[in-house]
């Protein structure tokens, strides 16, 4: 005979695969399920969500850090933030080449598009927007990936136009987290610049990829108040990041989240938000560790291959053969991957 929450989880996942919805409180109950058994009843639910909505195909992308550390910005889990002493990088907005190079690396390892991602405040008009469109334009008109960027706030929709206009394809910014819990990560902008962010990206016709940060100490309740936040803002991609404490962040002494409570989370995530690109980005192989092939199980429908913006990533083949094990298939448009080699000819040591 059925549990009770054996129930309840096949009633959901039925109701959400008829195109439902589940409530607040309903979901809530899931993420505080604590029985393994029921935990995997869960996953699988989700995973069969995932595969209705979103297919076996699973989308790739890969990161550059364009403009590393010394941001005027105090998040404590950020190793880049110029309000702490950490090993970060520093340098300034790169010139084209390393784009490139990182563009036809993502390429290689099979990921759609390379985000351009800079480490300050936000984007103003001026010669920094200007040379952030150029980059963006080159990286558009390359013929290798497509064009995204994590460029932080953006309080002009004109700002976000021009982006558009430069040919970029989808934004990154993070609600972090819950909005009551905001002010314990971050005091020196709001969550309501970044919800005003992704307003003025959606406005402008611009793909939104927006998430958050678990692990933070943030409660239970907190994840289902964020879940909600995303859904009721229409973001097109949901990155899932899994804190990786980084030494000489104010966060450097939080506890990771156990492995079944981040692949709970993922589950219910893929409950809520049926229809989006769930993706398992930061942080999944400190945490998951051995357990990283359940996050597609659990309902992501795509991850980040490459490096991360101050940390290293998982080996992209592994990456690629997880997937292929799995009986998924990366998500390329029908092409293979492989970088032309007209293309890897022009940038010196690359591997094709």
């Amino acid at each position: 005979m059925a549990s009770n929450a054996q129930t309840q989880i096949r009633e959901l996942g039925e109701r959400v695969l008829a195109g439902g919805e589940i409530a607040h409180s309903e979901a809530l109950s899931l993420i505080q399920l604590t029985d393994s058994a029921d935990i995997f009843d869960l996953m699988s639910s989700a995973n069969r969500i995932r595969r209705h909505f979103r297919g076996d195909q699973v989308h790739l992308c890969s990161i550059i850090n364009a403009k590393a550390g010394g941001c005027t910005e105090n998040c404590k889990f950020c190793a880049q933030s110029s309000f702490f002493k950490t090993e970060s990088p520093r340098h300034g907005f790169l010139d084209w080449e390393p784009v490139e190079k990182a563009a036809l690396e993502a390429r290689e390892n099979k990921a759609q598009a390379l985000g351009i991602v800079a480490a300050w405040w936000g984007l103003k008009e001026g010669p920094i927007l200007d040379e952030v469109c150029e980059r963006i334009e080159q990286l558009s008109k390359s013929g290798t990936v497509r064009a995204d960027a994590s460029l932080g706030i953006i309080q002009e929709q004109k700002i976000a136009e021009r982006l558009k206009q430069a040919g970029l394809h989808a934004y990154n910014h993070n609600l972090e987290t819950a909005e009551e819990f905001f002010p314990e990560i971050c005091t020196t902008h709001t969550y309501q610049d970044r919800v005003n962010t992704i307003r003025n990206l959606k406005q402008a016709g611009i793909k939104v990829c927006s998430g958050g940060i678990f692990g933070m100490g943030e409660t239970r309740e907190h994840r289902i108040s964020m879940a909600f936040a995303l859904k009721e803002l229409e973001v097109d991609i949901v990155p899932m990041n899994f804190l990786n404490p980084i030494p000489g962040t104010p966060f450097e002494v939080k506890e990771p989240l156990p492995p079944m409570e981040i692949l709970k989370t993922i589950a219910v995530f893929r409950f809520v938000l049926p229809t989006r690109e769930i993706m398992v980005a930061g942080g999944r192989e400190v945490n998951l560790r051995e357990l990283q092939p359940l996050m597609f199980i659990a309902g992501a429908s795509a991850t980040m291959v490459g490096n991360y913006l101050t940390t290293p990533g998982a080996d992209a083949k592994r990456d690629l053969q997880m997937i292929r094990d799995l009986g998924l298939t990366p998500d390329w448009d029908g092409h293979d991957g492989a970088v032309p080699s007209s293309l890897a000819a022009q940038i010196p040591g690359l591997q094709v």
